[in-house]
């Protein structure tokens, strides 16, 4: 039974260690996302300013037409009040055009950075990328590896458990189910090995001759003579 319960502690083991991959998975794809969302914002960003120069750009070209107009109709002109009247207006939308046309300057310099930036990011999440996709790799191939290992050791298990009395299977498959996967535990200097309480006089005498199944008065634990 010991070389039964090592197989089903083994079997304990390789269930957790399959249960961490999907988390295993998960933080790898995390740090993907991360990334991909620093490239977006970068990508937005730009987006967002390529928009507003758009806008400024058709306040400028807006303001130029009607400064051809007014220029135009400046010379058509006799009247020496509505001359001057259009040179005022034609200065001030000169003036503002003016103004449109630094912040197109200051957009297009924010833009420079913004793709400076996206780059470095692209840069960041191909690496990433690729680090991950070697990450997921080696998750796979080691979930491959430790289904093919369960099959082997339950495979292995159920010819042990074969060959354990049928009186004494059940009891042993309880105790590993409600002592954390420990249903046989060593004697030790008058102690059971599993709870680690001092065992009466009797139960000692009785694992140590080992003609009988004894169990821990106190965890009720399968005890074995240990070294």
């Amino acid at each position: 039974m010991m070389v039964l319960q090592d197989r089903d502690r083994r079997l304990l083991s390789l269930a957790k260690d399959l249960d961490r991959l999907p988390q295993d998975e998960a933080r790898a794809k995390a740090k993907l996302a991360a990334d991909e969302a620093a490239v977006k914002k970068c990508h937005d960003a730009l987006t967002d300013c390529g928009l507003r120069l758009k806008r400024l750009e058709l306040d400028a070209g807006t303001r130029r037409t009607t400064i051809q107009r007014l220029k135009t109709q400046q010379f058509e002109t006799r009247k020496n009040e509505e001359y001057q009247a259009l040179g005022h207006e034609i200065t001030r939308y000169e003036k503002e055009v003016d103004v449109l046309e630094t912040k197109e300057l200051e957009l297009m310099e924010e833009m420079d950075g913004h793709r400076a930036a996206q780059k470095a990011a692209e840069a960041a999440l191909a690496k990433s990328r690729t680090m991950v996709d070697e990450e997921l790799a080696g998750i796979r191939t080691r979930r491959e590896r430790l289904e093919v290992e369960r099959t082997e050791v339950s495979v292995e298990r159920g010819r042990l458990a074969k060959e354990v009395s049928s009186e004494v299977l059940p009891l042993y498959e309880r105790l590993m189910k409600t002592k954390a996967g420990l249903a046989i535990a060593p004697l030790h200097d008058g102690k059971c090995g599993g709870c680690h309480m001092k065992l009466i006089a009797s139960t000692v005498v009785a694992v140590q001759n080992g003609k009988e199944l004894t169990r821990c008065e106190d965890c009720g634990r399968i005890l074995y003579a240990g070294e």
